[in-house]
């Protein structure tokens, strides 16, 4: 199994130990609280679960803006997308100051229980042409329609920066509990397997056949023991399909056609940034410190409308400097269904054209499930079709 990114081991900033942890919430009762985004709160999870290793908090501005340009923290360390704790100026009180403790509340639970305690190293605040300068290099666009965009943008202006210690995953370990699991937790289930080879397929929609398809692809083309199906659990643009019907879906589609004892179902907790190349880079190293030796990276990888290139995803890995990364990606191409062929192709691979290819938007899915039509077989397992005609179903109930 490979070793963690920029450590020997895995460096969680989850408190494990429990007599710790109590303390450090009993203390927390007489800190400044402060309520931090989505994102932030997400990126805490992340931290506390190992996957941002080897960070130990959020970057200051400088920190971030080094990132930004060339994807490189001061001491060295290559990282593809600023971690921040961004809030807006009206929230900081006279009690929250650099070299105090504060305590940060979650703000995707009822009552926003306590998430972390911070140790403040620093309060700045973001200049518009320094927010600018983060959106263009991380996103590829200002463009306020941009999903990523829109919410890096409505953050706030005061930066507030230092070490962290996660005091629970919020609410992804009870509303996911079969799913989630931490770096730490998919490192050992893979040692457990007996896998030393491990090819991970990162997802934020259902899984249909082509997808099956690229997975089983990547799995013999890179002679791996086993494959990481990993899921995003957190906050997505309107529309997205919500993480327990993915679920749901996926979890049939590996029951009924993958052989036993080859993938891992798993999901980790963060919100989608929609950032494309940058965080397709990112995926990478979080897969890396989950133990796994490839990354999938397909068409329009972590993309949304046509802001990036369909494989800008894949060539920017040919920017990053030799040694950044121990994970090697595999490199899918679109995979559809070739009526020649007879079977689902990458195209690349197949000699035949788009007369042949079976092609349906996710605007046409969308319609033919919630119309209670059944998708071709040739794109869907029946089975898998079933559970998403039913939620699309219910939406339009709904609508």
């Amino acid at each position: 199994m490979i070793k963690p990114h920029g450590s020997e081991i895995l460096k969680p900033l989850y408190v494990a130990d429990d007599t710790q942890r109590v303390t450090l919430i009993e203390e927390a009762e007489n800190l400044p609280s402060l309520l931090i985004s989505s994102g932030a709160a997400a990126s805490a999870v992340m931290l506390g679960s190992g996957y941002f290793n080897p960070l130990t908090g959020y970057m200051n501005i400088a920190e971030a803006m080094g990132v930004a340009e060339n994807m490189t923290l001061p001491d060295g360390l290559f990282w593809p997308v600023p971690v921040m704790n961004i809030v807006q100026t009206e929230q900081l009180t006279e009690l929250v100051k650099e070299g105090g403790r504060i305590a940060l509340r979650d703000p995707n639970v009822e009552g926003n229980p306590l998430l972390a305690i911070m140790e403040v190293s620093a309060i700045e605040a973001l200049s518009d042409e320094q927010r600018t300068f983060l959106i263009e290099k991380i996103f590829r666009t200002t463009d306020s329609a941009h999903p990523g965009v829109a919410a890096f943008a409505d953050m706030g202006n005061q930066v507030i920066s230092g070490a962290i210690q996660v005091l629970n995953y919020s609410y992804f370990r009870s509303d996911f509990a079969d799913t989630f699991r931490t770096a730490v937790e998919i490192r050992e289930e893979i040692a457990k397997m007996g896998w030393n080879k491990v090819v991970a397929f990162q997802t934020r929609n259902p899984m249909h056949r082509a997808h099956e398809e690229l997975c089983k692809i990547a799995q013999q083309e890179v002679a791996a023991d086993g494959i990481l199906i990993h899921m995003l659990l957190g906050k997505l643009k309107p529309g997205d399909i919500p993480a327990p019907v993915r679920n749901a879906a996926i979890r049939k589609m590996v029951e009924l056609y993958f052989p036993e004892n080859t993938v891992l179902i798993t999901g980790y907790g963060f919100d989608m940034l929609y950032a494309g190349p940058r965080e397709a880079v990112l995926h990478a190293v979080f897969r890396q410190n989950c133990g796994c030796s490839h990354l999938i990276v397909g068409r329009d990888h972590a993309g949304v409308g046509d802001y990036y290139g369909p494989f800008d995803a894949q060539t920017i890995f040919d920017d990053i400097p030799a040694g950044a990364l121990e994970i090697e990606i595999f490199r899918g191409d679109h995979t559809v269904w070739c009526n020649e062929c007879n079977q689902i192709v990458m195209m690349r691979d197949c000699p035949h054209g788009p007369d042949d290819y079976l092609f349906l938007s996710g605007t046409k899915v969308r319609d033919m499930l919630s119309a209670g039509e059944s998708l071709p077989p040739e794109f869907s397992h029946p089975e898998v079709a079933e559970i998403l005609m039913k939620h699309y179903q219910k939406e339009a109930a709904q609508a």
